[in-house]
């Protein structure tokens, strides 16, 4: 992620920041005292960022609201996942069926590292909010797209060809997203802050998912008597509202870019555009790798296990209620959505608490959680009742928050600021794709393979143990800088404070940056 103008130690690499300083009357700020001398550059005490909190949350605005709409799609395809084993693969055999939608579903993530290669250091080139914003719109198209492709009946082969294809492109655009929006947040956030600032982002992916999962709800309920008219065009209205959606969520991205803030950024960056070039130039994908594999194997281990358990939960369960217990469809798809609302209101709570116990200790309580409690949960849900079902449902979905709360701050702390942006989205993508996106085609393969409906329990469970040995391996990064970046904090008064703590002498005046502000021992309050 782009780091603003801040000042670095010769070892960073400066990069640019898509958040331009404001005063409160919206113009530029103005440094007080100058550039910044070369010899006061550097990290520790002597380097103290003050951000803007209203340029803050509204980038934090941003990239919830984007994320969510991004989500959306994702939620539909995977709530009437039943429906389009039927349109799109025609069998005698419904679990064939579902596999099949399945093995197209996880297809799209195959995809997602290359589009993590790809977007990455294009953010860093081009800027962070253009790159959201190209996701945005192929992310939409290709959701738009379903909507319109034909049946099985009408085109044979070609159907399913065509909804790989559109999965294909949705996958590529979402590998740019989530690296690029986690590491945008955790920036620019204030040390103390970082884990509520990234629990929002967390919060539009539950919000998507809410919209994806509500509206495929209400049309399960209003063609529970007319199957035959969900099969041959009820189906496609949720993939059609993708559509204005994306216009939606593009409009909100490129607003953000249009402010003064953006502009006065885009103006300044001009000068330094050459020497960033040449500085990136030197960063090629075996640094962005191999010279962080172990921050890479945490990330993986990490995302493994969030990413297993979130996709057994709001991806997966739907179809396992009903195709293999039998569950009334729309009793399913409500209680899966009212655990979702559960979860986004104990999300923000759940953020505050990492910034005040630490990431380890909430994500170690999740994987412990997933250990001991996935096998009487699932037993819970397999009870049939609807009281065992939301139970089972509620307690994966709290331990679930365990993980959504703190990945958006832990995760871009892993790496430093000269390979975050790039080493995050390969990182994150890999694991997703090779463990998350597939886990609804691999359980509903085991399942049917042996025969036991309790693998997605024990699939928790291998989850839980490789994330808690990540845990013990991390370090912890609550209420600490990034790795690369100076200390950030909310007020000018808690810069110098930090400064007085940490013994540093004298030196140039504030210098303005992206939101936040450097602050020395001479600045004003």
């Amino acid at each position: 992620m782009q780091s603003s103008q801040r000042a670095q130690a010769s070892e960073h690499v400066p990069t640019q920041s898509p958040v331009a300083p404001r005063t409160r009357t919206g113009g530029p700020v103005t440094d007080p005292a100058g550039p910044e001398k070369p010899e006061n550059r550097g990290q520790g005490s002597d380097d103290v960022t003050v951000v803007d909190p209203s340029m803050v949350k509204r980038a934090v605005s941003a990239a919830a609201v984007g994320n969510a709409m991004e989500w959306f799609d994702f939620g539909v395809y995977s709530y009437i996942a039943v429906t389009l084993g039927q349109v799109f693969f025609p069998s005698g055999n419904p679990t064939a069926q579902l596999l099949s939608t399945f093995g197209t579903f996880a297809a799209a993530f195959l995809v997602r590292p290359i589009g993590g290669m790809v977007f990455g250091p294009l953010g860093d080139r081009i800027g962070r909010q253009k790159i959201l914003a190209i996701t945005m719109i192929m992310m939409s198209a290709g959701t738009f797209a379903i909507g319109l492709i034909p049946s099985y009946a009408s085109i044979g082969v070609g159907a399913p060809i065509l909804l790989l294809v559109a999965r294909l492109i949705q996958g590529f655009s979402t590998g740019g997203e989530y690296g690029g929006a986690s590491t945008f947040i955790a920036e620019y956030a204030p040390d103390k802050k970082r884990g509520f600032m990234g629990s929002w982002l967390e919060f539009g992916t539950l919000a998507g998912y809410v919209g994806g999962a509500g509206l495929v709800t209400l049309l399960t309920y209003l063609f529970r008597h007319d199957h035959d008219a969900l099969l041959s065009w009820g189906w496609r209205i949720p993939f059609l509202v993708a559509g204005p959606m994306g216009i939606i969520g593009l409009y909100l991205r490129m607003r953000l870019e249009e402010t003064p803030a953006f502009a006065q950024l885009e103006k300044e960056a001009r000068s330094k555009e050459k020497e960033r070039r040449e500085a990136e130039k030197k960063i090629g994908l075996r640094e962005m790798v191999f010279g962080q594999w172990r921050p890479m194997l945490l990330c993986v281990g990490l995302v493994l296990v969030f990413n297993v358990t979130d996709y057994m939960l709001l991806s997966y369960m739907p179809s396992y209620l009903t195709s293999e217990l039998k569950y009334d469809e729309t009793h399913g798809l409500l209680v899966v959505l009212a655990v979702m609302v559960v979860m986004m209101c104990v999300q923000p709570f759940a953020g505050r608490l990492t910034d005040r116990f630490g990431r380890r200790p909430v994500i170690a309580t999740g994987c412990v959680g997933f250990l001991v409690l996935s096998v009487p949960s699932l037993l819970l849900i397999r009870q049939g009742s609807l009281a065992g079902i939301a139970l089972g449902m509620a307690v994966l979905g709290l331990l679930l928050v365990c993980f959504t709360s703190t990945m958006p701050s832990t995760l871009p702390a892993l790496f430093p600021t000269k390979v975050r942006y790039g080493s995050l989205s390969i990182g994150f993508n890999v694991s997703v794709s090779i463990f998350g996106g597939t886990t609804p085609l691999v359980v509903t393969a085991l399942i049917g393979a042996t025969g036991n409906n309790m693998m997605p329990a024990f699939y928790m469970m291998a989850a839980a143990v490789v994330g808690g040995i990540a845990v013990l391996l991390m370090s912890e990064s609550a209420c600490k800088p990034l790795p690369g970046s100076p200390p950030a904090v909310e007020t000018e008064s808690e810069a110098r404070a930090l400064r007085r703590a940490g013994g540093a002498g004298s030196g140039s005046g504030a210098k303005t940056a992206s939101g936040k502000r450097r602050v020395t021992a001479e600045s004003p309050a």
